[in-house]
């Protein structure tokens, strides 16, 4: 039987669900800071004209998560901007995308992928982790506010 899920790169059309899909989210768990609208307004101008990329998973012929890569520096990408539907958390489906952007980057032969993320998120950081995403410092002028934990998951050997 064919999976109803496919994920999909980014088209001008899913726009709007890219910035509500986070904006719920963030209202969710935390707060909307004024660099999350930002991006989440100008997603061609702050992630796909620098490099980046945004996927968006569809269940049958609806949008129910995204998630970006944001290009970093050269080979090197930041896993950003994830988020699900409320009915459709707790069903592997942030996994599924992460998933995917873990082969993709494999794939462009990215060297490393960043997140931000905060402690509270438990679930998230144990699946993180999984992965095999390690901890690193957080820098002083992290982009986010909401942010206490950074970590990082090495594709490809440093040497």
């Amino acid at each position: 039987m064919k999976s109803p899920l496919k994920i999909i790169s980014f088209k001008e059309a899913y726009a709007n669900a890219f910035y509500q899909l986070n904006i719920e989210w963030l209202e969710t768990f935390f707060y909307v800071e004024d660099f999350d609208r930002e991006v989440l307004s100008n997603p061609n101008k702050y992630i796909l004209d620098k490099g980046g990329y945004i996927f968006f998973l569809i269940e049958n012929t609806s949008v129910v998560g995204t998630v970006a890569l944001m290009k970093k520096k050269e080979k090197v990408y930041e896993l950003t901007k994830m988020a699900v539907i409320p009915e459709k958390r707790g069903k592997n489906m942030g996994q599924y995308l992460m998933d995917y952007c873990i082969d993709f980057a494999k794939i462009k032969k990215v060297k490393k992928l960043v997140l931000y993320s905060n402690t509270l998120l438990e679930n998230a950081i144990h699946i993180y982790m999984k992965k095999g995403f390690k901890k690193i410092p957080v820098e002083k002028n992290c982009p986010y506010k909401r942010s206490n934990i950074k970590m990082e998951l090495q594709l490809i050997d440093k040497n």
